[in-house]
């Protein structure tokens, strides 16, 4: 069974090649490499073609943002699973052969994800276990960890990521997928990512994130207010958070 990794990058000269070498290095071996970069002017140009020879495709032209950049990426996928792995994260080993494994012997659903670790400026490695509760996955945001999940062809063929966004439009995605049925996601419990922290919703402002949430609620046909009560919390965590540092 073919799966497709994607790995969608600008300007990642310093960790990109750590990426590559997660993908390639993979113990499950019937994958297709795909990097979609944006027009790169430092050294990732250079990167990529250092591996040109493992790598299917790779494309180098403007993009309207991240959001565009995966879709084009999803739109050149051949594999029955596809999987986003970010310019600055890696895979664990066995990934990919988890995640197959996982879609094999339990079919039918649409996104499977996993734990990730967190990996923060100092270089620190956290666990982080994949929240189950629905209502903060609703109401909170994104619970679920995008650059663990493998989401097969097909839902790729219902929804896309949306270019109108600049940093929730995975949590869009996913939202999409569970108000269609909340049965469509199977977690692996073991962690196959390692996040680095830092990149662009982390330097995102909370008016944006704040204007963006209310966008991707209204998209997908929550009412007034139950967006309204998740702007809420979001806000207040926000606060919580600010008070932590500030103190």
């Amino acid at each position: 069974m073919l799966v497709t990794l994607i790995t969608v990058v600008y300007n990642g000269e310093e960790h990109l090649e750590q990426t590559i070498k997660s993908v390639l290095n993979q113990t499950y071996v019937n994958t297709e490499y795909i990097i979609v970069d944006g027009g790169s002017t430092d050294r990732t140009i250079e990167i990529i073609k250092n591996y040109e020879s493992q790598i299917s495709t790779w494309i180098s032209e403007p993009d309207k943002g991240l959001y565009d950049a995966m879709n084009k990426g999803v739109d050149l996928a051949n594999g029955e699973l596809i999987a986003m792995i970010n310019s600055d994260d890696w895979y664990e080993r066995n990934a990919v052969h988890s995640m197959v494994q996982a879609y094999k012997e339990n079919p039918g659903y649409s996104i499977y994800h996993s734990d990730i670790f967190i990996i923060n400026q100092n270089g620190k490695k956290t666990l982080r276990k994949y929240n189950k509760s629905t209502f903060k996955f609703k109401y909170y945001g994104m619970t679920y960890h995008h650059p663990t999940m493998f989401i097969t062809a097909k839902e790729y063929r219902l929804h896309r990521y949306n270019t109108n966004l600049s940093i929730y439009s995975d949590y869009q995605l996913v939202l999409e997928t569970f108000f269609r049925s909340s049965k469509s996601f199977f977690y692996v419990e073991i962690p196959t990512v390692n996040y680095r922290i830092g990149g662009i919703s982390a330097k995102t402002s909370i008016y944006k994130r704040i204007q963006e949430s209310f966008l991707v609620r209204r998209n997908v046909g929550m009412n007034y207010l139950e967006i309204l009560f998740a702007l809420f919390l979001e806000l207040s965590v926000y606060v919580i958070y600010k008070l932590k540092i500030w103190n």
